[in-house]
């Protein structure tokens, strides 16, 4: 017994050294980028604010303080319209994965299409997310349809890119081997296809849902009058409240960093099995 607690403690003693590895070196780089930052502010070279801002200016304390407040309209907490944008966002994020993968595979496994659709989907990726929204605005005529197809746009083609390039990529022997057994398209479409494109769809599932974010912020930022962390920071921006851009932009920042790491996550759960 003492000498399986013997282990187990030097098991966890290994597992925090780990950690301890992992968390120290990105946390000694934001130490340095925000020590090196206020000082330059403190300095006077630049008149954006400190990160010490955050917590001196008053306004921007208490949207640090109460980040789930609701006065109505608008004027709701930083975590509120966070929340507002991630909706927007897996509305418009689901849609086009299921779009993505779907013509994806059409265009991956028809020649015809392939050859037909190429140069139109490459014209269109290359859109900016910010000259898609007059013309949303213009066809939809309301702020919230056109800030969900604007992220819709802007996610769709990585994912459907991806998904074709992952079915063109399907092993030759493979494909032989379905026509030499005969199987049934649905268990090609499950047992080879699938499997073979995952690695190639999740590549483009994980940079759609950076490419959402962005868009988001961009969306809102142009559209007025629409709870959304983008619309704050222009709100924020256009009365001089730097400070509070500041705070926004660190919430993006975290938000972006978590959908990242939880489609990587997925990515490693799902591709293994």
């Amino acid at each position: 017994m003492t000498i399986s607690m013997r282990k187990s403690g030097f098991g966890n003693f290994l597992s925090l050294k780990k950690l301890q590895k992992d968390i120290a070196p990105p946390l000694i780089a934001i130490v340095i980028f925000l020590g090196l930052w206020q000082l330059l502010s403190w300095s006077g070279i630049t008149l954006l604010p400190g990160p010490f801002s955050i917590w001196t200016d008053e306004r921007t304390r208490e949207l640090l303080l109460y980040p789930f407040y609701d006065k109505g309209g608008i004027d709701v907490g930083m975590a509120l319209q966070t929340w507002a944008s991630l909706k927007r966002v897996a509305i418009s994020y689901t849609l086009a994965a299921i779009v993505g993968i779907s013509v994806g595979i059409l265009v991956g496994t028809t020649p015809v299409f392939s050859k037909a659709l190429d140069p139109l989907f490459l014209f269109l990726r290359t859109v900016p997310p910010l000259a898609w929204v007059p013309i949303s605005l213009a066809a939809l005529n309301k702020n919230e349809p056109a800030a969900l197809f604007v992220i819709f746009i802007t996610a769709v083609w990585p994912i459907l890119i991806n998904t074709a390039v992952g079915v063109k990529e399907i092993p030759q022997d493979y494909n032989n081997v379905a026509k030499v057994i005969k199987i049934s398209r649905k268990k090609y479409f499950f047992k080879i296809l699938i499997p073979s494109a995952l690695p190639y769809i999740f590549t483009g599932l994980r940079v759609a849902i950076s490419l959402a974010w962005l868009a988001i912020i961009a969306a809102e930022i142009v559209m007025s009058g629409i709870v959304g962390i983008g619309f704050f920071i222009w709100e924020a921006y256009q009365n001089n409240y730097i400070s509070e851009v500041i705070l926004a932009l660190v919430y993006i920042g975290a938000v972006g960093l978590v959908l990242d790491k939880f489609m990587a996550w997925l990515q490693t759960l799902i591709v293994k099995q």
